[in-house]
C-alpha cells in the first residue's frame, strides 16, 4: 500500500545527519560509491522515476524507505542537481575513486622525464576540466572561453611547476624530486579554480540566513569560499601525494633479498637434530624464499 512510506521524507538532504562526523562520511562514501558506475542506464532511469514520482507524491506499491533513498543516492550520482542531465560518466562523483587512483599513480611514478611529466599532468588537467564541466553550476554555468582559458591556464601553470621544479631538484635528494607532483597538482588547483570560478569573483554569490532564506549575492563570500575550495583540494591531495614520497624513499634504501634467513632452533626437531650432529656451530639457515 502507498501509506506504507511516508510522503514528507525528505530527499532533497543527505540521509545522515551532516553535523556528525559519522554522518558526514557516511555521505560521502555513499556518494562516491565506485560501483554506480556500473549501473545500466535501465537502472539509472528506474531511479530517476522513483525520485521523480516521489517529489510528486507518488509511491509506488511496496516501496521501502531503504530503497528510496537508494534511488536517490543512484539519481544523485549520475544526473546534475540543477539540469536534469546525465553527466558524463568519468564526471560523476563515483567515477572519482578509481580515474584519481590511476591518474595520481602514474603522476606519482612518472615524474622523471619531460615527456612524462607533460603527458600525465595534461591527463590529470583534462579530468578536472571534464569534472568542473560537468559539474558546472545549473544557475551560473560556465561558458566555453572560461573552460578553454582555465583548462589551458591549469595545464600550463601545472607542466610548467613540475619541470621547473625537475630542473632544480636534479642534484639534490630524490626524496624532494618525489614531490614535484604534488607541487604541480597544487599550483594548479590555485590557477584552476579562480579562474573556473571567476564570474562568482564578479558578482557574487548567494547568501543565506541560518534558514536559507536567500539574502542577496557577496563577491567577498565568494573569495572566502574560493580560497577555502582551494586549500582543501590541496590537503585532499596531501595523503595521496605527499605521504608516498616518503613511504618509496624509505622502501627503495630497504634490502628485500630473494634468500631468506631463520634460527635453527625454529625448524623441526628431526632436522634440527640432523644439523646439531654434522654442523655444531651453525645457528641459522638460509632458504630461497620464492617471488
Amino acid at each position: 500500500m502507498s501509506g506504507e512510506l511516508p510522503p514528507n521524507i525528505n530527499i532533497k538532504e543527505p540521509r545522515w545527519d551532516q553535523s556528525t562526523f559519522v554522518g558526514r562520511a557516511s555521505h560521502f562514501f555513499t556518494v562516491t560509491d565506485p560501483r554506480n558506475i556500473l549501473l545500466t542506464n535501465e537502472q539509472l532511469e528506474n531511479a530517476r522515476k522513483v525520485v521523480h514520482d516521489y517529489r510528486q507524491g507518488i509511491i509506488p506499491p511496496g516501496l521501502t524507505e531503504n530503497e528510496l533513498w537508494r534511488a536517490k543516492y543512484v539519481y544523485d550520482s549520475a544526473f546534475h542537481p540543477d539540469t536534469g542531465e546525465k553527466m558524463i560518466l568519468i564526471g560523476r562523483m563515483s567515477a572519482q575513486v578509481p580515474m584519481n587512483m590511476t591518474i595520481t599513480g602514474c603522476m606519482m611514478t612518472f615524474y622523471r622525464t619531460a615527456p612524462a611529466v607533460l603527458f600525465w599532468q595534461w591527463i590529470n588537467q583534462s579530468f578536472n576540466a571534464v569534472v568542473n564541466y560537468t559539474n558546472r553550476s545549473g544557475d551560473a554555468p560556465l561558458t566555453v572561453n572560461e573552460l578553454g582559458t582555465a583548462y589551458v591556464s591549469a595545464t600550463t601553470g601545472a607542466v610548467a611547476t613540475a619541470l621547473g621544479l625537475n630542473a632544480l631538484t636534479k642534484h639534490v635528494s630524490p626524496l624532494i624530486g618525489r614531490f614535484v607532483p604534488f607541487a604541480a597538482v597544487a599550483a594548479a588547483n590555485c590557477i584552476n579554480i579562480p579562474l573556473m570560478r571567476q564570474r562568482e569573483l564578479k558578482v557574487g554569490i548567494p547568501v543565506t540566513d541560518e534558514n536559507g532564506n536567500r539574502l542577496g549575492e557577496s563577491a567577498n563570500a565568494a573569495k572566502q569560499a574560493i580560497t577555502q575550495v582551494v586549500v582543501s583540494r590541496i590537503l585532499m591531495a596531501a595523503p595521496g601525494m605527499a605521504i608516498p614520497p616518503f613511504i618509496m624513499n624509505t622502501l627503495e634504501k630497504k634490502a628485500f633479498l630473494k634468500k631468506s634467513s631463520m634460527s635453527v632452533t625454529s625448524l623441526e626437531p628431526e632436522l634440527q637434530a640432523k644439523i646439531q650432529e654434522t654442523y655444531p656451530e651453525l645457528r641459522r639457515v638460509y632458504f630461497n624464499k620464492g617471488l
